[in-house]
């Protein structure tokens, strides 16, 4: 990164590259550099809405849907026509106002481009535009203002920076003007200030070293607003349709020159296009955007009442098929708020109340702390002791900086001046003369233990000296050492148990941490994770990895520890060459991974820019809600799966014998509006699948939609369906067309209506759950119409159907029972032989 080269660099090398001094830019410079690096805006590649709006029609199944409508119309179908066009719009408007929405991450990430600076130019500091400053400028800050762009450090004073958006630590950092190690990540940048960070407190000042898409944060936005996925649902309905759009274009060709070749001059040319253009309709599930809505709207309605909000539908069902879920650990599977876990001290009393006095943000007003550590020291303090700290006076101070690793306090309280030394445990033994070997090394031995459970340590040690108002580093020994407090962020309660329920649902959990290595193995250590704390990979670790270690790493390791956010963006692509991903993120420094996850998930308190990157944010502070979200997806991907299977089973079996019967006999088996009355009444019950119960079996691996299997499965029961159809044809072609017509009519309708109730189960129809009310519904109400219909005017004078006779009733209604039973029979049989192992349910699509 661009920071990196200065991070070793001398104050005077700072100025001398970049043309500067104390005394800041002049106007003249400063204008003609921003006409050579331009404003300090964040600018990345956007998508207007019209972009957005059109690339809804690229897709095959789209122009699938729009062929079948014009087919309609040419028929006159037109309320076939108008349902076709109806399921386009809703499905088109809704992809468009969630694509829409995520575009707007870019206007999101420039709000962390505070509108003001405080500069010094010519020797007076002035506030300026944000947008107006140039690399070279000498930018002022103070406590509670945000850093205007990625700057230098040449001054400081007690400077503590809040860098969570981009590291995802919790804790302020101490800042420096001192030149330090070459750092190659955000944190160990110890003199840099990140745009979008936020001064914890303290003053400084520095010089841009970059501005705009050059700094830190502009580097995150064009990984956010440039990155596009496509969701496992989208992939998986891409190459549904695909296979559908190729299968129609073959079978019509041949259709149409069989009949030519066969039956050569005594075709009817038209009557030949339409109808071919008919069976070709009969094919297309125009329902299936109404299904998949239905079951992704239902979804989220249950998931909301969970506390969980869906902002994109077909997120529900990508969660059915994540077999890796990477998370965050601040905020996430931690509560992000560091308590005192133990003190080691004879006094421990006395030890955190003179660690309160030492506090940087405690006074004689006892004002609200803003450091962590002085959060939990405030909150574990006694009642008693907040007197005593009122009645206390800060005489002078020594701030913490990096080398010194401590900081001092000169306390006047009840019983004299105190100087109070906290800081390194280390730091504090070598300056403590009440301590012999063995406490030493007593004390390192717990301090190991506490660093092997992830914990903070501070030590604390004092002594009386006279009252002055100054005072140097030369009083800070001879101390009388007190105690060392441990910190810790508490594991959610609820983590470990979603943990284990993830794992049993066959998703591998992987915590990518901008913490440290200790902190990240610790936390899953003890959620159970992983088997040694010290399983971590450090991200400049995976960085030094050769391209082919790299993949080996992101599956052989589950805690990824000081990563930067595009650290975690290529982990998450490494893991999606394999895996679908769901990664769950709160920070900015979460973004890009969010945006390039299958499934992105936030939690209610992520960042702006971290919630508009998600599909899913839980307003409940619990993991427990993603397990029932993965559940719920998988429910869905079952039922719209089920969908896919019957009508491509039964259509399959009436189209192609529909289109053989046409080759043997002198006119149309079935009338090209009566095969369209038959795809239209056969969608009534087929669009309740979507309202559908689903077996216990289902839920147990996730799930992604594998063609192969899934045309395997169709083919085999439209094999069975086309025997049947042509024992309809059989039964009835040597009487008259209307008969064998209408007869292969009602037939066929009850044939599909009753393949569902075998397919939506992979067990014996009897053994599994119980249909939804909806489906059962439907189902009756289509079987009644399709009975009714040929006896009714409306029927044989709109339709050209006749009155059945009651044998030939009979005889359709035995030839379906005869179906049902041998598509059951064959659906087991299929399901044990072919389909029965776990390796052979995973769906790789």
């Amino acid at each position: 990164m661009n920071f990196s080269s200065y991070t070793t660099k001398t104050v005077e090398e700072i100025f001398t590259e970049f043309k500067t001094t104390s005394r800041g830019l002049d106007e003249v410079d400063a204008t003609n550099r921003k006409s050579d690096f331009g404003p300090n805006e964040i600018r990345a590649k956007e998508i207007r809405w019209w972009q957005i709006f059109f690339r809804q029609f690229k897709s095959s199944f789209v122009y699938i849907l729009f062929a079948a409508a014009a087919v309609a119309l040419l028929l006159r179908e037109f309320l076939d026509a108008i349902m076709i066009l109806v399921f386009v719009a809703v499905n088109t408007i809704l992809s468009f106002l969630q694509e829409y929405h995520s575009e707007k991450n870019l206007k999101l990430l420039k709000k962390y481009i505070v509108p003001h600076a405080k500069v010094r130019r010519g020797d007076r500091e002035i506030t300026i535009l944000s947008r107006d400053l140039v690399p070279g400028d000498f930018v002022i800050v103070e406590a509670g203002d945000a850093i205007p762009a990625d700057i230098r450090f040449v001054e400081d004073n007690e400077l503590l920076i809040d860098e969570e958006i981009l590291t995802g630590e919790s804790v302020p950092v101490a800042k420096s003007s001192a030149p330090g190690e070459a750092a190659k990540e955000f944190y160990q940048a110890k003199n840099i200030g990140f745009s979008g960070t936020v001064v914890a407190g303290g003053r400084g000042a520095g010089i841009v070293i970059d501005t705009g898409r050059n700094t830190a944060i502009g580097d995150i936005a064009k990984l956010v607003v440039e990155t596009n996925r496509t969701s496992s649902f989208e992939k998986g309905i891409l190459k549904f349709s695909r296979f559908i759009v190729r299968l129609i274009l073959i079978t019509i060709a041949l259709v149409f020159l069989a009949n030519i070749f066969i039956r050569g001059g005594e075709v009817n040319i038209g009557e030949l296009i339409i109808f071919s253009l008919a069976l070709a309709v009969s094919v297309v599930p125009e329902p299936l955007p109404v299904v998949t809505a239905i079951s992704l709207s239902s979804g989220a309605l249950r998931l909301a009442k969970k506390k969980v909000i869906v902002k994109r539908l077909s997120a529900i069902e990508d969660l059915g098929s994540v077999e890796i879920l990477c998370t965050d650990k601040t905020g996430t599977l931690t509560e992000n708020n560091l308590t005192v876990a133990e003190i080691n001290s004879p006094d421990t009393e006395q030890t955190i109340f003179y660690a309160a006095l030492a506090a940087s943000s405690f006074n004689e007003q006892l004002e609200k702390p803003t450091d962590p550590f002085d959060i939990a020291i405030c909150n574990h303090l006694p009642a008693e002791a907040r007197g005593k700290i009122c009645n206390s006076r800060r005489l002078a101070e020594i701030p913490f900086a990096p080398e010194r690793r401590r900081n001092s306090v000169l306390v006047k309280t009840e019983d004299g001046a105190e100087l109070i030394v906290r800081g390194a445990p280390e730091i504090i033994f070598s300056l403590s003369n009440n301590l012999d070997e063995k406490q030493k090394k007593s004390l390192s031995e717990w301090l190991v233990t506490e660093g092997e459970l992830g914990r903070r340590v501070i030590g604390i040690a004092k002594k009386s000296i006279a009252v002055k108002a100054h005072y140097d580093e030369t009083e800070e020994n001879n101390l009388n050492f007190l105690g060392i407090i441990s910190f810790v962020d508490p594991i959610k309660e609820t983590t470990p148990h979603t943990i284990s329920r993830a794992e049993k649902l066959g998703v591998q959990i992987k915590i990518l941490t901008g913490d440290s290595r200790e902190v990240a193995g610790a936390v899953a250590y003890k959620i159970g994770l992983v088997k040694s704390p010290r399983a971590v990979l450090l991200g400049e670790e995976f960085d030094k990895l050769a391209n082919e270690e790299k993949h080996q790493a992101v599956f052989k390791y589950s805690v990824f520890a000081r990563v930067s956010p595009r650290q975690k963006y290529e982990i998450i692509k490494l893991l999606q060459e394999k895996n679908e991903v769901g990664f769950l993120g709160e920070g900015i420094n979460d973004a890009p991974a969010l945006k390039i996850a299958n499934v992105a998930i936030v939690v209610q308190s992520a960042a702006d820019i971290a919630r508009d990157a998600a599909d899913v944010v839980l307003l409940k502070k619990s993991l427990e809600v993603i397990i029932d979200g993965i559940q719920e997806g998988r429910k869905i991907f079952a039922n719209i799966s089920k969908y896919i299977k019957v009508t491509l089973a039964s259509n399959f079996g009436n189209f192609f014998a529909v289109a053989t019967a046409s080759l043997l006999i002198d006119f149309l088996p079935m009338l090209p509006i009566q095969i369209l009355l038959l795809n239209l009444l056969s969608d009534f019950p087929m669009v309740s699948i979507a309202t559908d119960t689903v077996d216990q079996d289902e839920l147990k691996r996730p799930k992604n939609y594998n063609i192969r299997e899934i045309v395997l499965f169709a083919t085999v029961l439209g094999v069975v369906s086309t025997v049947f159809d042509f024992i309809f044809f059989g039964l009835f072609y040597r009487i008259s067309p209307e008969v064998l017509q209408t007869n292969w009519f009602i037939g066929s309708v009850l044939t599909e209506i009753i393949l569902i109730f075998s397919v939506r189960t992979k067990f014996f129809f009897l053994a599994a759950k119980r249909a939804s009310n909806t489906l059962i519904g439907l189902a009756a109400a289509t079987i009644a119409i399709t009975l009714v219909l040929p006896f009714t005017f409306f029927g044989q004078k709109i339709f050209n159907f006749i009155k059945p006779q009651t044998n030939h009733l009979w005889l359709i209604l035995g030839v379906v029972v005869g179906y049902f039973v041998i598509t059951e029979s064959v659906k087991l049989i299929y399901h044990h032989f072919l389909n029965h192992s776990p390796e052979k349910q995973e769906v790789n699509a």
